[in-house]
């Protein structure tokens, strides 16, 4: 498989994913204060948005990118 094609595999696979799922979530664990054998901490949920101009520029670059390998 040339570059070109697994390049624009992995877009198409990025860009549905990003529409599957509109972001990724993740925890952040902090740690406020420790006091001697007292350990105060919280955890943090966070979202990163994906937006679907995103995932729709790189779903159709990856299929540009399978055309091009393809063709040559």
């Amino acid at each position: 498989m040339k570059a070109a094609t697994v390049a624009g595999l992995v877009l198409i696979v990025l860009g549905i994913v990003g529409f599957a799922f509109g972001g990724f979530h993740y925890t952040h664990r902090k740690h406020d204060a420790d006091v001697g054998p007292v350990h105060i901490s919280h955890r943090q949920h966070k979202t990163v948005p994906i937006p679907p101009v995103l995932s729709g520029i790189a779903l159709v670059g990856g299929i540009v990118l399978v055309v091009a390998g393809a063709r040559s």
